[in-house]
């Protein structure tokens, strides 16, 4: 298994890909006057385009959205969304770990 970065000739975007894109964007469409969480796990700076620009202009549009990013040592938040996010500056397996202790 291997990460799909846009880094080489390896990036799949395929047929399934365009589709699911299309299917993400009209459930964006139908849900962003909802509440809605977009929550960003690990997300860096390879290629921002793809999920945390979105993320961050989506809450930043959309009344009811909220923004949670958990990643160590690699966030960031406008600070027009600032009201609206929580950043968790810790290693992700360290987070799962507590939450399942709760669950």
């Amino acid at each position: 298994m291997t990460t799909n970065l846009r880094c080489d000739d390896t990036f799949v975007e395929d047929d399934g890909w365009h589709k699911a894109a299309k299917n993400y964007q009209k459930f964006i469409e139908d849900n962003k006057d909802k509440k809605i969480l977009f929550f960003e796990l690990g997300v860096g700076w390879n290629t921002p385009v793809i999920i945390k620009y979105p993320f961050i202009r989506m809450t930043y549009q959309f009344d009811k959205a909220f923004y949670v990013c958990i990643n160590k040592g690699d966030n960031y938040v406008p600070d027009e969304i600032k009201s609206k996010s929580l950043i968790v500056n810790e290693d992700i397996k360290k987070i799962i770990y507590s939450i399942e202790k709760y669950a």
